[in-house]
């Protein structure tokens, strides 16, 4: 599967933005998608997923929800009162089982390019 992430840009804190993450292929269904982000200088972190249920990073939890739209392949992201910290690249990810172990970049084998995300103060 091949994933093309898009939407973000540069907003002031409290401000929303809408990720949204195209895939390609007829299986998108069956796979568990996610969204990680990186900061400069730090390490890749979870942030969201989606199986059969949603499960956020608890810095996102109740600001961020993701969701499916399996008819048109698309994973989204939607982000609400942002804070500078949300400042990242946000990639998008795919991997072909809905078993555990969601939060880990490793268990993921399709990742999007990367949408900038800046959240100024």
């Amino acid at each position: 599967v091949q994933l093309q992430a898009s939407g973000g840009g540069l907003v002031q804190a409290g401000a929303s933005l809408k990720l949204s993450c195209a895939a390609s292929g007829r299986t998108f269904s069956s796979y568990g998608m996610a969204w990680f982000r990186q900061a400069p200088g730090k390490e890749r972190e979870f942030v969201a997923a989606i199986t059969y249920a949603t499960y956020y990073a608890d810095s996102v939890k109740g600001r961020f929800t993701i969701s499916r739209d399996n008819a048109k392949n698309t994973l989204l992201l939607q982000m609400n009162s942002l804070k500078p910290e949300d400042t990242a690249v946000y990639y998008c990810a795919a991997r072909g089982t809905w078993s555990s172990g969601y939060g880990a970049a490793s268990s993921y084998a399709y990742w999007g390019q990367g949408t900038q995300v800046t959240v100024s103060s």
